[in-house]
């Protein structure tokens, strides 16, 4: 049940980055290195900082970082920093869903 309600939780994430966000990275080499430095960082955060990280399934882990981000700044905007953490945690769950993070 943990993972259908992160799936979920992240699937709404997805939806308010929306076409324009995710379009912009097809098109912006810039951010998408930018996107893919920022997943870097947070992968190891989590494999690194949490107990259990390499037995857990990703999308739960990524949903809980990222709600624990949006508790501290619930305003933002594709260009800010939490914006292009949050495109990161997306394409992480998307990559990962419910297989444990891993460096691969």
């Amino acid at each position: 049940m943990r993972e259908k309600n992160a799936r979920q939780w992240i699937s709404e994430l997805s939806d308010r980055i929306g076409i324009t966000g995710w379009a912009a990275l097809a098109v912006t080499p810039a951010l998408l290195a930018e996107v893919d430095q920022h997943a870097a960082a947070v992968r190891d955060i989590l494999l690194f900082g949490v107990e259990g990280a390499g037995t857990v399934a990703a999308v739960v882990l990524l949903a809980a970082y990222a709600r624990g981000l949006l508790e501290i700044e619930p305003e933002w905007t594709l260009t800010s920093w939490i914006g292009v953490r949050l495109m990161a945690v997306c394409r992480l769950a998307h990559t990962h869903g419910t297989r444990p993070l891993s460096n691969a």
